[in-house]
């Protein structure tokens, strides 16, 4: 509840500027982003969309605002965002990685791959794209390689539940059963909800 009544008074602050200074981008930016700790998400949109009106270059706007579409489903609208976010920032891992997610979601699995591939050259230690480039993998069929980059995902951060979900589906396919097992178990402790049918073969 504290939380929140500080984010509602930090909207308020928000807003007033926003009153004394219409044309300020950044106000608007973070009012976004203050919404969103809500759940308010279309005044989130309206939000972002006005900081992108004042501030045309600010490319973390779209990708806020892919978010938010990303969160609601819209996957095109989300893509596109992020789309926009490369035409002002051509070095912004995260659309690469945003893009490659929307395409995981499609079932564009080669496209996948590829702004995947791009957003970990722009950075290394992305740890949703290097996860997501183990899924895109392992749908593929390709297990060395999403085995490869699920484990560079943990190299990363090793309580990333998806990441072991990961590990624990590529094992299994190549009957390595107590790795499987191990990754399982552990996707399961860090609130992971892995398939109840692999769970049932893996008994974990």
């Amino acid at each position: 509840m504290k939380e929140k009544d500080e984010t509602q008074l930090y909207i308020e602050e928000l807003m007033q500027k926003i009153a004394q200074n219409p044309e300020c981008g950044m106000n608007y930016y973070n009012l976004g982003v203050a919404l969103i700790r809500q759940s308010r998400w279309e005044e989130a949109i309206e939000a972002f969309k006005r900081s992108i009106e004042e501030s045309p270059t600010m490319a973390e706007a779209y990708v806020n605002l892919g978010g938010i579409y990303f969160h609601l489903g819209e996957v095109d609208a989300a893509m596109e965002a992020n789309r926009k976010a490369l035409e002002i920032r051509s070095d912004f891992a995260i659309p690469y990685g945003n893009l490659g997610y929307g395409y995981l979601i499609k079932g564009e699995l080669e496209k996948a791959v590829q702004y995947l591939h791009k957003a970990v050259s722009k950075d290394s230690k992305y740890i949703q794209a290097l996860s997501n480039l183990g899924s895109a993998y392992l749908q593929l069929g390709q297990l060395e390689e999403s085995i490869l980059y699920s484990k560079k995902a943990l190299e990363v951060a090793p309580d990333f539940p998806f990441a072991h979900n990961n590990l624990a589906l590529a094992y299994l396919e190549r009957g390595e059963m107590e790795k499987a097992r191990e990754h399982c178990r552990k996707a399961v402790e860090m609130g992971y909800e892995v398939a109840p049918e692999v769970r049932q073969k893996l008994s974990c």
